[in-house]
């Protein structure tokens, strides 16, 4: 590897912050789920309990493998996150199709077709960007 690493940009420190509020968002969550008189609104009363557990703890697992990766350079970061986002994909199907998240019907299918693309959106910057080969680089 050179000793010369192209600018990264702002974008991954943007994107370590999304993350961030991923790990955030994962953590309210049980904390909620496992105390129920700590309420912060996250639990959708819609979907049974084993569902909301694993949509948090995904999103926590999610987060946790992104950021720990990326302090530590692991080579397989991209990799692991995005089997993280197909799980978060499944996740958001199930919710979307079976318990009518996001209103329900036609039109719950509109914030999952934008979950997706942003899923995709991110994996294509995790693989291509130089920034991230960089970060990742064996």
């Amino acid at each position: 590897m050179s000793s010369t690493k192209p600018p990264a940009g702002c974008f991954p420190r943007v994107l370590v912050l999304v993350f961030v509020v991923l790990v955030l968002w994962g953590l309210a969550g049980l904390v909620e789920y496992f105390v129920p008189a700590v309420a912060f609104g996250l639990q959708h009363p819609g979907f049974p309990a084993g569902t909301q557990f694993i949509h948090f703890a995904s999103l926590l697992t999610t987060g946790a493998i992104f950021l720990g990766g990326y302090g530590a350079r692991w080579r397989h970061t991209p990799f692991a996150t995005v089997l993280m986002f197909a799980v978060l994909a499944t996740i958001c199907f199930i919710e979307t199709v079976d318990f009518g998240a996001f209103g329900g019907g036609p039109t719950g299918f509109v914030p999952m077709g934008a979950e997706y693309v942003t899923y995709v959106g991110l994996s294509i910057y995790l693989f291509r960007s130089s920034a991230m080969r960089c970060r990742f680089d064996p």
